[in-house]
């Protein structure tokens, strides 16, 4: 889908879009002034043509779907090693691709050591990992990164893209999206894909209060950003068969106008994504004095205080440890909500929990519904005692 065209009757070719665009997107051509992929669509070539030669034109329907097959992972890395979340989105991408006959495919760019980790996604597998490596891509930079993920993209032409929606993933897909003129679904819960090659993207919207099913029909490719713990990791396979390409790395690529003047590595502590145990408040928890209560049970168990939506809102907690639709999906291997409902918005979040304990005094709460162990009393006589048995087992 071609968005800005160019009036040969009127385009003088005085060169001022050329000088002005901030983006090296124009560039002048035997045919004329020709635009590549680095057009943000910023409108500036618009507004200071003199000839008024230029112009937005978007058609739907005008692309040829066949051209663009195939699934594409973008690959993270966190500190010299593979992000989980990749191996999420290779998950879930291998359940969507028989439907449509795609392979699920790769990209991963960094400095030393990322051809090394390329590998190990065969073993999940991906049909092809595409390798970007390069001294100039230690430590993330958004511009050189997104040079080369979408040269990536130009060459191969996916059909559907998955970036993980963490703080590196958010930052580069809107970049490629725009570069490429389609759209965008951030922080999916769900995916799906039709037979038309048309993906369905369900994510919350309006604070939570309901889910959006969004398809992105008329461009390719299709962009989404996925939360991480939400899918399930891919499963290894018994005969990997896929292939690890190289791919040039040019100095355009690698130049930056982001300066790092200095880094410091910050100590890596537990998301509440990655937490195995959470002690969860609800507004059956009433005071501060109260919050206190339930996170000495969460540090006697070595987890982590977490809190719903209202909690946070009531200023108890911050959105870092939310559990929600507005907030974060949680997987632990324990979770023991206290005083807390079970709304939709908070249940949909945390039912991939291995092992639920719910305290709340109502036999009716919807809570109930989810929990593996359901304790119908005071929470304020369990919680204390709940603690003091843990902290007695450890003890001995």
């Amino acid at each position: 889908m071609d968005l800005l065209k160019f009036d040969p009757q009127k385009c003088s070719l005085c060169g001022k879009c050329i000088e002005k665009c901030p983006f090296g997107a124009l560039a002048m051509e035997n045919t004329g002034i020709a635009v590549n992929d680095k057009c943000r669509a910023c409108g500036l070539c618009v507004r200071i043509c003199p000839e008024k030669a230029i112009h937005f034109e978007q058609k739907a329907d005008t692309f040829d779907k066949d051209s663009w097959k195939d699934f594409l992972i973008f690959v993270e890395q966190e500190r010299g090693d593979i992000h989980p979340v990749a191996f999420e989105l290779i998950g879930e991408a291998r359940k969507m691709a028989p439907k449509v006959d795609y392979k699920v495919n790769c990209v991963i760019v960094g400095g030393a050591g990322t051809g090394k980790n390329a590998e190990k996604l065969l073993a999940y597998g991906a049909d092809k990992v595409y390798v970007y490596e390069h001294p100039g891509f230690e430590g993330f930079r958004a511009d050189c990164y997104a040079d080369a993920v979408a040269d990536c993209i130009a060459a191969v032409r996916p059909s559907s893209i998955l970036i993980g929606a963490t703080a590196l993933g958010r930052s580069l897909a809107p970049r490629l999206s725009t570069r490429f003129h389609t759209g965008l679904t951030a922080d999916c819960t769900t995916l799906d894909i039709k037979e038309n090659t048309d993906m369905v993207q369900i994510r919350p919207a309006f604070g939570g209060n309901i889910m959006a099913q969004i398809q992105i029909a008329h461009s390719r490719p299709q962009f989404a950003t996925v939360r991480y713990r939400v899918m399930d990791r891919a499963s290894r396979v018994e005969h990997p068969s896929g292939e690890i390409v190289s791919c040039q790395v040019t100095e355009e690529m690698v130049h930056s106008r982001i300066k790092i003047l200095s880094s410091e590595v910050i100590r890596k502590q537990k998301t509440l994504e990655e937490e195995d145990i959470l002690v969860a408040v609800g507004r059956g928890v009433r005071t501060e004095k109260d919050v206190e209560m339930c996170r000495e049970l969460a540090e006697a168990l070595g987890g982590q205080l977490a809190f719903t939506r209202p909690m946070v809102e009531n200023g108890f907690g911050d959105n870092a440890h939310q559990i929600g639709l507005s907030g974060r999906t949680v997987r632990p291997k324990l979770l023991i909500t206290c005083g807390v409902s079970g709304a939709i918005q908070f249940t949909s979040c945390m039912t991939g929990s291995e092992c639920i304990v719910a305290i709340n005094n109502d036999p009716e709460a919807q809570i109930f519904n989810v929990a593996h162990y359901c304790v119908v009393d005071d929470l304020y006589q369990v919680v204390p005692m709940l603690t003091q048995l843990v902290r007695d087992r450890k003890e001995d």
